[in-house]
């Protein structure tokens, strides 16, 4: 555990906490609630006492059901839900299941980088090593320096899209390469799809899964954290092949037993609303987008904005010898607003940041926005 790096949110945490009034554009969180039909959920979980005790491992019949509908409405991927669908608490915990189900302590998993900090954490957690695969200059993948990374200790493939932190979105035929180069080369495909509804300017968000003869070796990973503000409920799910089902129910069972079952009866309830809350929502994500985008624009040459199509976040590279999480600190001890440092994410050539900005809204948008520009402009 001495080798896994420090969970960064709860350091930068701990410095808005010491600092009140400071904006936070550092954890990737929604502005919104879930909809207000989850409380339904509550009814009909208090309706029956044997809601109160352990559940299948997998998750309710009820909630696998929505999820293999929405998988075959949204994602175009046909499941047996008793078979190849497991809800788990939170997205982070079916990676954690799916690294733990496919390797053994020095495997190596090929993490494009930049990468999901959690993701790099979970693998050397399981003893594994992240063999780091850099992106392009657009943060777009590499299908040669993948290829090349490929060995005989290889397990898995990972790809995020839309990505944290870059926010960049992977074309289809970008996945459609990586996830036949992993059926060739018989290892797994973990696609990350927790940010599925959030893209923008047109880009299109792809599902590995839907590709025929991509189950036995796709794993695909999805949460409700994002689209149904629900992060603090705790539930995503994970799509498997059929021969990974009993060893992610030996460790989902062995670390939680089941998923929160009261929130798996709310969760139901959200699905049943479906995607339209989430792109309802977004709305006003697009519109802080903008503003976010067009301000950090005019900061001048010494800052460069990477794409943004995708998530809600925005890597900003700026021109000095500071390290990023001393700039982080001054931003947030000197101007009140709070990102996350690119350290975090394997960046470690130059000071980036990371900037969320799911979780403004129009009333504070323009307040952090103005105290994070004057804060680059002051340093650059």
């Amino acid at each position: 555990m001495q080798a896994v790096q420090d969970p960064v949110i709860p350091i930068v945490g701990e410095m808005v906490r010491d600092n009140p009034g400071t904006i936070s554009l550092g954890q990737g969180v929604v502005y919104y609630p879930p909809p207000e039909s989850v409380y339904d959920g509550f009814d009909e979980f208090r309706a029956d006492p044997q809601n109160h005790k352990y559940k299948l491992v997998q998750g309710i019949p009820q909630l696998l059901t929505s999820i293999a509908d929405k998988l075959a409405r949204d994602n175009d991927i046909k499941v047996d839900p008793l078979q190849r669908v497991v809800v788990t608490a939170g997205g982070n915990m079916g990676f954690m299941n799916a690294i733990l189900a496919i390797t053994d302590p020095g495997d190596e998993i090929i993490l494009p980088g930049p990468y999901y900090f959690n993701h790099e954490m979970a693998i050397t957690i399981a003893s594994c090593r992240p063999r780091i695969v850099p992106t392009d200059g657009m943060f777009q993948l590499r299908i040669d320096a993948i290829r090349e990374a490929i060995n005989d200790k290889t397990r898995a493939v990972i790809t995020t899209s839309p990505n944290n932190p870059t926010g960049a979105v992977y074309p289809e035929e970008t996945l459609r390469e990586v996830n036949a180069l992993c059926r060739e080369r018989g290892i797994h495909h973990i696609s990350d799809e927790a940010y599925e509804y959030f893209s923008y300017d047109g880009a299109e968000v792809f599902s590995p899964g839907s590709i025929p003869g991509a189950g036995p070796h796709t794993i695909s990973l999805y949460s409700l954290s994002k689209a149904y503000g629900f992060a603090g409920w705790r539930i995503g799910y994970m799509v498997i092949p059929e021969t990974l089902l009993d060893p992610i129910k030996k460790i989902q069972d062995t670390i939680l037993i089941c998923p929160q079952v009261i929130c798996q009866f709310a969760a139901v309830k959200a699905m049943e609303v479906g995607r339209a809350y989430c792109l309802e929502k977004r709305r006003e994500i697009e519109f802080i987008r903008k503003i976010l985008l067009t301000r950090l624009s005019q900061l001048g040459p010494h800052v460069t904005v990477g794409p943004a199509q995708g998530a809600f976040y925005v890597l900003l590279d700026i021109a000095t010898d500071r390290h990023p999480l001393d700039v982080v600190r001054n931003l947030v001890e000197q101007y009140h607003v709070a990102v996350i440092p690119g350290n975090a994410f394997g960046i470690e050539d130059t000071c980036t940041l990371r900037i969320a900005y799911g979780a403004l809204q129009r009333d504070t948008a323009e307040e952090g926005i103005g105290r994070l520009t004057a804060g680059l402009q002051a340093l650059a």
